[in-house]
């Protein structure tokens, strides 16, 4: 994407080389005088917004800050907009592009923008008397920012339209041909989990269960793949609600009754609430069930298309109830020389097989996507670092002790590398991606097949 002409520098376009010189000179010693300071005059606007005070807190971030806001503002000065105009719009459509990923409103870095040109101004002021000299530092800083400001609202804009169209798209194709046997297996979960509270009072005289609704199978699926597959349904809110109205009040009434004659009356109540939850859940399913599908079609795993949507929401997740989240790359070892030697016939036998033994050995309420050629991508939501070692440990074992049986040929074994990032508070999905890539590549370097931890 770039833009046709350089609209708004009218001064750089008119001024003589020596005055845009002199500008410049004057610029790049405001900005090198405290450039901390202007860090933190650019941001303070951020600190009362709650998306963007949570990417500013972030150390990762903020340790780059300082670095990465002087470069840019050198860049404006050194980069001529005019001879370089091509340059220039990339590096302020990349940021703009940032922007858009980890969501900072636009309205924001404008407020920035404007107080970050009002302090290098002050700074411009104390030392130069001249007011024609002055006069042509400022214009020249105003273009400058001004322009590049609106570069990056035009990525911001057009990465923004299709975060919507892709939300929109993963919604009504992940289910796809797969709806009957999603509602079969979360109605599945819901009963074993009501039956489990059964057995624990007969077994324990009155003990009680001792796994809330929310923290089952059942329950994950419902916080995470259902929030994206039926995001903003009110059947949905209310699932939720008859949850935690399980969770918080009838289950500790179950356990204090503990046998009591108070007990017959409560089991009859999560009876109708199980009923309505069920009752629920089968009309959301009902009004999905004639989607098309959104899987890879020769693995089923999910389309890598719908992957920024689903992990931008999981790490707003994450975030705002403080819980885990890790990703596990993993691609198959020597996988061209697997083609080479059998043909792309077997490689596609070889995939679907590898898909087959991920897909079994995670959750429900996790996700797998088909990353690249011989990628993979899963998203384990509420997983700390140390069960996703356990997780991808195991995953690569099952991997290596599975014969894999092809026709004409005798069965062959294969191997898997595996790289596993953590989410530990930055707000891009693609940072965390790129962690478990760089992880990945670890991996193989070191000798395949073997779990490498970011």
């Amino acid at each position: 994407m770039t833009l046709v002409a350089p609209l708004g520098l009218s001064h750089w376009e008119t001024a003589p080389d020596a005055v845009k010189a002199a500008a410049r000179k004057r610029i790049t010693a405001a900005v090198e005088q405290d450039p901390e300071e202007l860090v933190s005059v650019f941001y303070s606007v951020f600190m009362h917004h709650d998306i963007s005070s949570a990417f500013l807190s972030h150390s990762v971030v903020h340790e780059r800050l300082s670095g990465s806001l002087r470069k840019w503002l050198l860049g404006l000065v050194t980069v001529d907009p005019l001879a370089r105009l091509e340059e220039f719009e990339q590096l302020q459509l990349r940021i703009g592009e940032v922007h858009a990923r980890i969501n900072i409103p636009n309205h924001l870095v404008m407020a920035g923008a404007t107080l970050l040109k009002a302090q290098i101004a002050r700074r411009i002021m104390s030392v130069c008397a001249d007011p024609q000299e002055l006069g042509n530092s400022i214009i020249l800083l105003d273009e400058l920012v001004d322009h590049a400001v609106r570069i990056m609202s035009s990525a911001y804009d057009t990465n923004a339209r299709e975060v919507i169209k892709e939300n929109e798209a993963y919604r009504y194709l992940a289910l796809g041909e797969d709806v009957e046997l999603e509602r079969e297996s979360q109605r599945a979960a819901l009963m074993e989990w009501s039956q489990s509270v059964l057995f624990s009072l007969l077994a324990g005289a009155g003990a009680g269960p001792s796994e809330t609704l929310s923290a089952s199978p059942f329950g994950l699926w419902v916080r995470h793949r259902a929030k994206h597959l039926f995001s903003g349904a009110d059947m949905l809110k209310q699932i939720n609600t008859a949850m935690q109205a399980i969770d918080d009040t009838l289950l500790p009434a179950i356990r204090d009754a503990s046998g009591g004659p108070d007990l017959p009356a409560l089991i009859t109540q999560l009876k109708t609430q199980v009923e309505e939850i069920k009752f629920l859940l089968g009309t959301l399913f009902q009004a999905a069930a004639s989607v098309e599908n959104g899987r890879d079609p020769l693995t089923r795993t999910l389309n890598r298309r719908f992957l920024p949507a689903l992990l931008g929401r999981e790490i707003s997740l994450a975030k705002s109830s403080d819980v885990p989240l890790s990703l596990l790359m993993v691609d198959v070892d020597h996988f061209k020389q697997v083609n080479d030697t059998y043909g792309h016939s077997t490689g596609d036998i070889i995939l679907k097989q590898i898909a087959e033994t991920i897909l079994e050995s995670v959750r429900s309420s996790d996700f797998v996507f088909r990353y690249g050629g011989e990628e993979f991508l899963i998203v384990l939501v509420e997983t700390p670092k140390e069960r996703a070692l356990v997780i991808a440990e195991r995953l690569r074992q099952k991997v290596e002790e599975s014969e894999i049986s092809l026709p004409d040929v005798a069965p062959v074994r294969v191997t898997v590398s595996v790289g596993l990032a953590a989410h530990e508070g930055h707000p891009d999905p693609k940072y965390l991606i790129d962690q478990a890539d760089k992880a990945l590549y670890r991996a193989k370097n070191a000798g395949r097949n073997q779990v490498v931890a970011d």
